[in-house]
């Protein structure tokens, strides 16, 4: 039986709220090194002219993501919740509806990466149940309960996260995520189908390797480590800024992405470098 509480927190997840369609601008953000992917993406929705909510199973951090929301003139709120808990996914979708009483567009960001190095046959169930539970039923979960309220609304959008592991094999031991990554691309692209013609789209983000709180290039001993890994993963030879994530996010819930239903869009520098 599959508990509602995990001992990995998620990153946070970012729902958004806005009164008018009003057409969607690009515009920098300003935000110093974040612990996840999902605060940049908060922020950039923020600045972008969103009311957001920002969902963790958690709140150490929820303070001063909601800080920095105020201080651009944004309307914030957190709702503690955990994505892998039917009954709390439901309670946080309310507790939207509650505060801003509409929802246009939901970032399901909440993931973890589980042990890694280990060879398929030999991961635990405990692991393997751990990251599908966060990773893919986590955003099944979301989109269960997102979905009702925007069809509703006549429609909205819906952005995944998936990862460059969900477009190959991992190289990196960790299957469990692997299968994750896949089952969330092909989760939202069969969810693209189902509500295309209802005004509703679903479409996916993969990140590469990008500076986050797991990859932390500034942490000791790792920048040897990191260098090495923009060199094989990254036809740029870098690693990814988690603000250029979040301006793809914030593209794909814009009306700019209208016509965008279905799509994978990778933001890893490209996906390796060449051998001449």
């Amino acid at each position: 039986m599959r508990v509602c509480r995990d001992e990995i927190p998620p990153p946070p997840r970012a729902c958004c709220s806005r009164s008018q369609p009003t057409p969607w601008r690009h515009l920098p953000i300003l935000n110093e090194q974040p612990p996840t992917l999902g605060h940049p993406s908060a922020l950039a929705l923020a600045r972008d002219g969103a009311k957001v909510v920002i969902a963790a199973d958690r709140p150490e951090g929820s303070d001063a993501l909601l800080s920095k929301i105020g201080a651009l003139g944004g309307d914030a709120a957190f709702v503690e919740a955990d994505v892998a808990c039917n009954a709390e996914v439901a309670a946080l979708v309310q507790a939207t509806l509650d505060r801003f009483g509409r929802l246009d567009c939901a970032v399901n960001s909440a993931g973890i990466i589980g042990e890694t190095r280990i060879p398929t046959a030999e991961i635990t169930e405990a692991n393997w149940d751990r990251v599908i539970g966060i990773n893919l039923i986590g955003v099944w979960l979301c989109m269960k309960h997102q979905i009702p309220v925007m069809l509703a609304q006549s429609g909205g959008a819906i952005v995944n996260l998936a990862s460059i592991y969900g477009l190959k094999p991992s190289d990196a031991g960790h299957a469990a995520y692997c299968a994750s990554k896949f089952g969330v691309i092909g989760l939202s692209k069969t969810a693209a189908v189902d509500y295309g013609r209802r005004g509703l789209r679903v479409n996916v983000v993969a990140p590469g390797f990008t500076v986050s709180g797991i990859v932390d290039p500034h942490a000791e001993g790792a920048a040897e480590k990191y260098r090495t890994m923009a060199a094989k993963y990254s036809a740029m030879n870098r690693l990814g800024d988690p603000r250029e994530t979040a301006a793809a996010i914030v593209w794909l819930c814009s009306e700019a992405a209208s016509f965008v239903n279905g799509a994978v869009l990778t933001v890893d520098g490209g996906d390796t470098t060449p051998v001449y």
